[in-house]
């Protein structure tokens, strides 16, 4: 033969077909992508057969809610009896203030002055009542009586005594039911739950 394939007796002709490069990089990449396909099987086959709950993880991870707080005592109030009510009668109805006295009366609280009211407050009063007294009669004297009408507006003097001054107004009409004023009593004395930490 001639040319490059001729024989000349120090060398045999190289036959064999060059090496296709882009074959090899193709079958590279098949054999990572085929890995990667298996890894992954593999973690999903991982998970399904141990549980795989994440929020178990994570509830796990959570920190434990502090037990709650019992509630705070309420602060005692005093009975009726300990409250001495002054009656005025601020409106043009005559004799308002004996029938309110007496129905205080009947109902434990002790009765002091009953008469009209001064010349500040008389007619001045459109809504119920008016409960006048001394700063400390705020949270005792004012939150006993006031379970026995609603609709009071609450103001304080300089006095030094726990008296409180109950100034009947124009829509004043009757005290609350004996049954309502024991409830409102004892929801005031019962104490309410602690609220849940936020998150539990």
């Amino acid at each position: 033969m001639g040319g490059k394939y001729r024989i000349t007796g120090d060398a045999y002709p190289r036959m064999r077909r060059p090496r296709n490069r882009r074959r090899l990089v193709f079958a590279g990449v098949c054999a990572v992508m085929a890995l990667g396909l298996a890894g992954w099987g593999t973690l999903q086959l991982i998970d399904v057969f141990t549980g795989g709950d994440k929020s178990a993880g994570a509830a796990e991870h959570q920190p434990a809610c502090p037990t709650p707080k019992p509630p705070a005592p309420v602060k005692a109030l005093p009975k009726p009896a300990d409250v001495k009510v002054n009656v005025y009668n601020a409106t043009t109805r005559s004799g308002l203030a004996k029938a309110a006295a007496d129905e205080l009366e009947k109902r434990g609280f002790a009765v002091g002055e009953v008469g009209n009211a001064s010349e500040e407050y008389d007619k001045k009063v459109p809504g119920t009542a008016v409960l006048l007294g001394s700063p400390t009669a705020v949270d005792s004297g004012f939150t006993v009586l006031g379970t026995q009408l609603a609709g009071t507006v609450r103001k304080t003097d300089a006095r030094k005594t726990g008296e409180v001054d109950l100034i009947l107004g124009a829509k004043f009409t009757a005290f609350s039911t004996p049954q309502e004023a024991t409830a409102a009593m004892a929801a005031l004395t019962k104490p309410s739950p602690a609220p849940a930490p936020s998150g539990c």
